[in-house]
């Protein structure tokens, strides 16, 4: 049976161990799924209780730091492949083996798109074009000029523009705060954890409003009102609002996170009860 002194020494060659592991995925830009997240918090719970000097707790405050940011590339990763149509190339390689050889050469034929391609004329396409060109009417027929339609300008008042959608009735931006501090009012009343459903806020009684909702929420995020929680093997989106404008999100690189809003599934909302 290890002494106390044995298992420290044990205990910080382990967090040792943790930390080069997580150092050398964030340095090589490896796979952070290596990563047994899991069994590290199950050694650093193990030996938490026996650290006394304050370089043991500065070796355990490291590993939980690298652990970290393990997880935080984990959820980068995440995202990533659920945002940029990704593939998992192994899946493909099981997929493919699965297919028979007919399905096979199918798909190619389907995909193929051949960048050559061998033409030459024939006796036939020269008499057809003859007859092309001898039917065409003389050039001074063809090259008629157009009569010009003479339209007589006029002019529109706001209210006929804000009727026809051209203009709106707000400011966009008073419109896009008075938006933002309905999404807030909505995670308070209805939302769970300070989080709405992404279908649950935009959804309207018709398509037109809806898209309008998404196109608003768009800038909601992209302003730094708010922001998207995804959920990608849950297939679940969530808005998260800001109390207070996040102007530090204008500096970083926005990421793109398309959201298709289709007629179908609009209605596929309306259907489970959203009236």
């Amino acid at each position: 049976m290890q002494s106390k002194r044995e298992h420290i020494k044990a205990g910080r060659e382990r967090l040792q161990r943790v930390i080069e592991t997580c150092r050398s995925v964030e340095e090589r830009s490896l796979d952070p799924f290596l990563i047994d997240v899991n069994e590290i918090i199950k050694i650093v719970r193990e030996f938490f209780p026996e650290w006394e000097q304050p370089e043991d707790l500065c070796l355990d405050a490291e590993a939980i730091n690298r652990l970290a940011s393990v997880i935080r590339l984990q959820s980068e990763w995440v995202r990533h492949r659920s945002t940029s149509l990704y593939t998992d190339p192994f899946l493909l390689e099981e997929k493919i083996k699965k297919l028979d050889k007919e399905e096979l050469v199918d798909a190619f034929i389907q995909a193929w798109h051949p960048m050559v391609e061998l033409e030459q004329i024939s006796l036939h396409s020269i008499a057809e074009s003859l007859r092309y060109w001898e039917s065409l009417p003389p050039l001074k027929d063809r090259w008629k000029e157009l009569p010009i339609q003479q339209v007589e300008s006029g002019s529109a008042t706001r209210e006929e523009l804000i009727k026809q959608r051209i203009l709106r009735d707000k400011a966009f931006t008073e419109e896009l705060e008075n938006f933002w501090n309905e999404l807030k009012k909505f995670a308070v009343e209805k939302g769970e954890n300070g989080k709405v459903g992404y279908w649950d806020f935009v959804g309207a009684e018709t398509y037109d409003e809806t898209v309008h909702r998404a196109f608003m929420t768009s800038f909601l995020v992209t302003y730094g009102y708010a922001t998207l929680e995804i959920h990608p093997l849950e297939e679940e989106t969530y808005i998260v609002p800001y109390e207070k404008q996040q102007r530090q999100t204008a500096k970083k690189q926005l990421v793109s996170i398309p959201i298709a809003i289709t007629f179908e599934d609009w209605k596929k909302w309306r259907e489970r009860g959203h009236t």
